[in-house]
């Protein structure tokens, strides 16, 4: 079959993409902040894999990477977004723009600009065949892993007590805080959890696309944005179909030779247009209303 590899390939990139848009909608749904370097971070995740796996094991530098990404994202909550808690909308927004530079030149001083090669990771990074498709493990265990996640993150968020504080915070902030929720606590624990997601998007992605540069995480970044609208901004189950349905399409259009992959960048962004003009809450966002 022609387009099984593309099939295959697209639900792989959209299970990474679904894992970090997981991080913007759950961010947005809490502080109705867009995290900007949130793509940054998932960047910063494949470098320092990359540099721990020259002193260490790839096996011990994966869990590293992950305890280390989510240090990150938890330090940029509370450096970055915890002071302007009470500001208007407007300076954390170019706060969150301001991390993302500053993440992207930081990685630029340490690269020196030239990209980086990501280790190839036994097993996971073999090659198999697959229905007659010739294609790497991890485009197979991507949406298993990603699917298995992401139900322990709705378990989580449904079935425990801090899952029922950042529901309520999602709510009424102001409301939630009266009652006695500790804001903080729940929305650094949302920014760990969505960085945690990202470092594990990263493993996977990078496994697949191996060079890195300080822009890398740019365009993933933008297109799980864009599956967070899609879905429905705050929606989580929302956002992973959204990411499928863009890593799917985009591979698709692959398949048509060089001259329709040049814009399969753009169709994503058509389709947040569209979403936009004919359903601006997303498929499964629910609809704002302004209180007098």
């Amino acid at each position: 079959m022609r387009y099984l590899p593309y099939i295959l390939a697209g639900i792989s990139v959209g299970g990474q993409y679904a894992l970090i848009a997981i991080g913007y909608t759950m961010v947005y749904g809490i502080l109705r902040l867009i995290n900007f370097a949130h793509g940054d971070i998932f960047m910063a995740a494949g470098l320092i894999m990359i540099y721990l796996s020259n002193p260490l094991t790839l096996w011990l530098s994966i869990p590293l990477v992950l305890i280390l990404t989510v240090l990150l994202g938890f330090m940029v909550e509370r450096v970055a977004y915890k002071p302007l808690r009470d500001a208007p909308r407007m300076s954390v927004m170019i706060s969150a723009i301001g991390v993302s530079y500053l993440v992207q030149n930081v990685a630029l001083y340490a690269t020196g600009g030239l990209a980086k090669t990501y280790p190839s990771i036994p097993w996971i990074s073999d090659q198999i065949t697959l229905w007659g498709a010739t294609t790497k493990r991890v485009t197979v265990i991507t949406p298993i892993l990603a699917i298995a996640l992401i139900i322990a993150l709705i378990l989580l968020i449904k079935k425990t007590k801090i899952g029922m504080a950042m529901r309520a915070v999602s709510r009424d902030i102001d409301t939630s805080r009266l009652m006695g929720i500790k804001i903080n606590t729940v929305i650094s624990i949302t920014f760990v959890i969505g960085s945690f997601l990202a470092a594990v998007g990263s493993v996977l992605y990078f496994a697949n696309y191996t060079a890195i540069v300080p822009t890398s995480g740019s365009m993933p970044g933008l297109k799980a944005f864009v599956a967070a609208v899609f879905g429905g901004i705050g929606s989580i189950p929302g956002a992973v179909i959204g990411a499928f349905l863009i890593g799917i399409s985009e591979n698709i259009i692959k398949s048509g030779g060089s001259s329709w992959t040049t814009f399969s960048d753009a169709f994503t962004f058509v389709l947040l247009i569209i979403i936009l003009v004919a359903k601006p809450t997303g498929l499964f966002g629910e609809k704002q209303i302004d209180k007098v």
